[in-house]
């Protein structure tokens, strides 16, 4: 019986964490709809235009290279204002691809470098920081490979410099293969909300936000007086974001303006991100919160600082009260303690109407029509929930290993070059991996929560027959797409 009500306290801990993450979003929610009452009008060109360096860091992007560096070189700016770097860390057929077409293009008079480094120290941010120290740019520029810039992007961006406080400049992420398949929905679904309500709405508040690792632009001296990039971190993008606000720098948003670019179409893929944005994400709480804790920003600044850096720690408290919630059942169904865990239990309905509400503004931006946005949003969230719930065991691990301090190198995402749906990828030298270990535990989770869904309905437990469906669906659906995306190829 003691075993029991541990079991439930564990339980409605996580269900009180849930329910606190999501009032956190609601009141993003309630920023992001203040911040559309009125227009802000952009500011005007600065009379003489300034350096601008745009930076390419690039490892292994064989199918997206090209069309990355074509378009950078058709921006719509003074060629003698304009340097490009193209970062190359690769170490297959890429690297000979950028430098032929690099030379291809400074031969049309463009301010074009090929710049590749002896050794990937630091990956990312080493490339970044290497490039910085031969960049004549007063603006840094950044675009990872699967972007496809707009042409006015440095025309749009840089006006908001005049005021001399803006360190960086972030633009919204638009989706070249959003209808792709189902995780590219989904996908979709949680950057538009991160895009659309999180950014704009911090970012209204006078909160901290960060640079998304691309389609943005910084102050250089911003980049130097705040340290400069660090590798320490998985999210180095983060991690600098921070640094420069502790320092005093403010940063824009701007939500009207999109930079185009590729959802991972591929649990490896998906995998790949999710495991760098999540421990990267702890790394920095780690790292950076006891700074923001004890400086003299204001209460609201410190607040939303304190649940965007903890925010993938939500995992671990949607993993374990998943996992109690089976063994509770049994000690539902013996003793008095039923009562108390189904009313309890009222914390994850009330932590997912606020999440619901979160996500059908998102959608509702998309969506002039208030009956289709909430067609789209029937359909697709509770499959999203499914989908992040399945997720959960692989996150919880990643973030867990971020607040350990536990180090490992930086993991590429692969791109494939999907624009639409009709993309053939079966022969991309990327799209080739073995079935990840963790699969298997998913695979079983999937089972586990399969014989809660079997245990409730024979007990007459039924409040916990559709929490337990989406649990057993969501593990089920990552194992049946790892495996599928490991040795079938589409």
């Amino acid at each position: 019986m003691l075993f029991g009500y541990v079991i439930f306290v564990i339980y409605i801990l996580c269900l009180l964490c849930i329910l606190i993450y999501s009032l956190a979003q609601a009141h993003l929610t309630f920023l992001y709809l203040k911040s559309k009452r009125g227009k802000q009008e952009a500011p005007a060109l600065p009379k003489e235009l300034p350096r601008v360096t745009v930076q390419l860091p690039i490892f292994n992007e064989l199918y997206v290279v090209e069309r990355l560096i074509r378009k950078v070189a058709e921006m719509d700016y003074p060629t003698d204002l304009l340097e490009i770097q193209v970062l190359d860390d690769s170490t297959d057929e890429t690297a000979e691809l950028a430098a032929n077409l690099v030379n291809e293009i400074a031969k049309l008079g463009i301010d074009i470098k090929y710049v590749q480094r002896t050794d990937r120290m630091g990956f990312k941010a080493g490339a970044l920081a290497y490039g910085m120290n031969e960049a004549k740019g007063e603006f840094i520029a950044i675009f990872d490979a699967d972007f496809l810039p707009e042409k006015d992007f440095l025309m749009k961006t840089l006006p908001y410099f005049e005021d001399e406080k803006i360190g960086l400049v972030q633009t919204k992420w638009e989706h070249l293969n959003k209808n792709y398949n189902v995780l590219t929905r989904l996908l979709g679904m949680a950057l538009d909300a991160h895009f659309t309500i999180e950014q704009k709405g911090r970012n209204s508040n006078g909160d901290f936000m960060n640079f998304n690792g691309t389609a943005g632009i910084w102050r250089r001296s911003c980049i130097e007086t705040s340290g400069g990039w660090s590798a320490d971190t998985l999210t180095e993008d983060l991690d600098l974001s921070y640094r420069a606000q502790l320092k005093g720098w403010k940063m824009k948003y701007v939500e009207e303006f999109i930079s185009p670019a590729e959802i991972p179409a591929f649990m490896q893929a998906v995998r790949s991100q999710q495991y760098r944005w999540n421990k990267g994400g702890a790394e920095v709480a780690r790292k950076t919160l006891g700074s923001i804790l004890k400086s003299d920003f204001p209460f609201h600044i410190k607040f939303h600082a304190l649940f965007h850096l903890l925010n993938t720690g939500i995992f671990i408290s949607v993993f374990v009260a998943a996992v109690v919630s089976v063994p509770l059942l049994y000690f539902i169904s013996e003793n008095g303690i039923s009562r108390i865990a189904l009313t309890y239990s009222g914390l994850f309905l009330t932590g997912f109407i606020l999440l619901s509400a979160f996500f059908w503004v998102s959608i509702r931006q998309r969506n002039e029509n208030a009956i289709m946005t909430t067609l789209n949003f029937l359909v697709y969230f509770p499959i999203f929930l499914s989908f992040s719930m399945g997720l959960s065991l692989f996150n919880s691990i990643a973030v867990m290993e971020g607040y350990l301090g536990i180090k490992s190198p930086f993991i590429r995402t692969p791109k494939f070059n999907i624009v639409g749906k009709e993309t053939n990828v079966k022969d991309n030298q990327y799209a080739r991996s073995p079935i990840p270990f963790i699969a298997i535990f998913e695979g079983l989770l999937a089972v586990y929560f399969g014989l809660a869904i079997w245990f409730s309905c024979a007990h007459g437990l039924y409040p916990f027959v559709p929490y337990h469906t989406l649990l057993a669906l969501g593990f089920g659906g990552i194992f049946f797409y790892s495996v599928k995306h490991s040795v079938i190829r589409i």
